[in-house]
């Protein structure tokens, strides 16, 4: 009897114990990355890059060791493995140079292990109809599936019908449900605000708002696809201030999302949870992969580990990826650098210092900006017409995607230089990849709007707008009244030394200014922006207004039929390629003068009343209106209320 006791007891036990077994979740592990920017080799510089040694150099990212990691991390679990991308892996390396040819980075990606991606900003620079060939120059199945949700196609416009019949035909889809282990796993891509604002060539596409698509995607992905997981690839970013941190909105005002992979912002961060939705970026350029491990149970997910893997020398590359991407090098010798006399891994310099890029006056800023006015001097100005010379050259950090290390020896190779001014495509017939540089003309009042970009737009609209010039020096106050902070304006350089510029509105002097047209399109955004404080009206070398800066565009050979691009990478390439040869062993070296800052940019803080109002322009003369009147009627009020108070003790 008391055996039979014990039968049942343990009987009873393994019945109430098994349904919890069995509502034990489900695992999955998500590995992500984002803004790999073509990014195919470790860097930097890219000649010290040994994917198949380890322990022998300084680099980092490279795709051979991200597909190592990849494959790591699928021995090492027993639950399926997805690998997903939230966009920009387009442009920012000489392999982006065959991407609407070859689409390079999909067949990679795919080669790698991703299953899913989304387009970034960066993914339209070569405008819709050259997003459409990336996306067709392979078969479906050689490249990742492709999620985006929130493209608006124009019905007025036929610039964006190639695009446009590539999402209709599937190879761009709004959502896409994978079943994995069990689960079904529901993705969708969006683009956020902020990085449509700086895709200018995506049009005429249009981007609905990320919110609104977010919650239509949800809700199609929750009702009829009756998805286990959402998962949404957002283009967004993330920002240390959460009223502008896109990503952490959408995951507060979209319920139902449990993971969002962001991008765009190139944001070093661990793992943000916002309600119950996890956020996630792994930084930019593929110096990090994240590994996220997910439960899934009763229709919640819950992390359940999260790593940030360093790509580094520690990690053996994938031989098999390695040699992919070695003759994907051999063909950009072949079809791209043998034209332009160059090839990939040719040192065309040495530097003994470290060139970057900062949120500063910045060495590698005022080299490429004095490339730009040097490049356009030698190619387009008459020595007997002064008015034909650019006096100023102007390039954003938005542009300057990376820095020149020192590396081992010092060597600058052709790949690293352009690795720092990768971007863009041209108008010509070929469509020729490479902003192009364009010139007009500006009035000194004008002169002096284009420089309160760097000291009131950027500190409102972020790093990409910060200005870096040739030609120009300045002083601004940053404690005056916004749009107002320029306080002396100098031309001239270095070497010839510099004049001080009469601002003034009467000054009806033509100024010759340089840029490449994706800055110059962003005129029309700043005056926007500012209320149309900061107008700035582009102009021939009469005076008169330029309204399709396509046709300013600098001619090379004004003998050949159409307008030959000069490219700004190319004028980057040739000012450093003529640099002297300083120790005598047959390369150039960078000039000592870039070492450090030129005293181009100088601020000049000061709370004094008389250096705040000082020349002040009518946006100053408004603000001190508008607190007179404020003040006043306070005193007004103030004086009422003891009028009053006086009037009750008297009665």
């Amino acid at each position: 009897m008391k055996s039979n006791c014990w039968f049942y007891l343990i009987l009873f036990v393994l019945l109430v114990i098994q349904p919890i077994g069995t509502a034990e979740g489900k695992q999955i592990t998500i590995v992500h990355s984002n803004d790999l920017h073509s990014h195919l080799l470790g860097f930097s510089p890219n000649i010290d890059y040994t994917p198949l040694e380890v322990d022998d150099d300084t680099t980092i990212g490279g795709w051979a060791r991200i597909a190592t990691v990849i494959s790591d991390v699928k021995q090492d679990r027993t639950n399926p493995v997805l690998v997903v991308d939230a966009g920009d892996f387009l442009m920012g390396s000489l392999f982006h140079m065959l991407s609407r040819q070859e689409a390079f980075e999909l067949r990679l990606m795919k080669a790698m292990g991703y299953d899913v991606v989304t387009l970034g900003n960066h993914e339209f620079d070569l405008k819709p109809a050259g997003l459409a060939r990336i996306l067709t120059a392979n078969q479906p199945d050689q490249m990742p599936s492709v999620v985006f949700s929130n493209a608006i196609f124009s019905s007025e416009s036929k610039a964006d019908d190639e695009l446009e019949k590539v999402f209709s035909e599937g190879l761009v889809k709004p959502y896409l449900v994978l079943e994995k282990g069990g689960i079904r796993i529901g993705f969708f891509g969006i683009m956020g605000k902020k990085a449509a604002e700086v895709a200018p060539f995506a049009s005429p596409v249009k981007f609905e708002d990320p919110v609104s698509a977010a919650k239509r995607m949800v809700k199609k992905l929750r009702e009829k696809e009756k998805a286990d997981i959402v998962i949404c690839l957002s283009h967004s970013g993330l920002s240390d201030n959460p009223e502008k941190s896109e990503d952490e909105i959408l995951a507060r005002e979209v319920p139902g999302i449990d993971i969002v992979i962001s991008g765009h912002t190139h944001t070093k961060t661990d793992v943000r949870k916002v309600n119950d939705t996890i956020v996630v970026q792994a930084w930019c350029y593929g110096r990090q992969l994240g590994v996220m491990d997910i439960d899934s149970a009763g229709g919640k997910v819950s992390l359940k580990g999260y790593r940030l893997i360093d790509i580094d020398d520690s990690i053996s590359g994938d031989a098999r990826i390695n040699d992919i991407i070695s003759g994907f090098e051999d063909r950009i010798n072949e079809e791209v650098l043998a034209g332009e006399g160059v090839e990939f891994r040719e040192i065309i310099a040495r530097t003994p210092f470290r060139l970057e890029i900062v949120e500063d006056e910045c060495n590698l800023g005022n080299l490429i900006a004095d490339s730009i006015r040097w490049y356009i001097n030698k190619h387009d100005s008459d020595p007997d017409d002064p008015s034909t010379r650019v006096e100023v050259g102007v390039i954003s950090n938005g542009v300057i995607r990376d820095d020149i290390e020192i590396g081992r020896t010092g060597d600058v190779a052709v790949c690293d230089v352009f690795r720092a001014i990768p971007l863009g495509i041209g108008f010509d017939d070929r469509a020729s990849m490479g902003y192009p540089l364009i010139t007009f003309y500006i009035y000194p009042s004008e002169m002096r709007k284009a420089l309160e970009i760097l000291t009131s737009v950027y500190p409102l609209k972020g790093g990409d707008y910060y200005l870096q010039a040739s030609g120009v020096k300045f002083s601004y106050n940053p404690n005056r009244m916004i749009f107002d902070r320029v306080t002396k304006i100098w031309l001239g350089d270095e070497e010839k030394g510099y004049n001080l510029l009469d601002y003034s509105k009467s000054n009806k002097r033509l100024i010759r200014v340089a840029a490449d047209i994706y800055n110059a399109t962003f005129l029309k955004v700043v005056g926007n922006f500012t209320w149309h404080f900061l107008d700035i009206v582009p102009k021939d070398r009469d005076g008169n207004p330029v309204d399709d800066l396509r046709s300013v565009r600098v001619d090379a050979d004004k003998q050949a039929p159409g307008i030959q691009e000069l490219k700004e990478y190319a004028g980057v390439l040739e000012y450093v390629r003529s640099f002297p040869d300083i120790t005598g062993d047959g390369v150039p070296d960078i000039p000592e003068k870039y070492r450090g800052k030129l005293g181009r940019q100088l601020v000049e803080a000061s709370w004094n009343p008389f250096k705040l109002l000082k020349r002040g322009t009518h946006v100053t003369w408004i603000a001190c209106g508008a607190i007179s009147i404020v003040l006043l009627i306070v005193i007004l009020i103030v004086g009422l209320v003891r009028h009053v108070i006086r009037r009750r003790k008297k009665t």
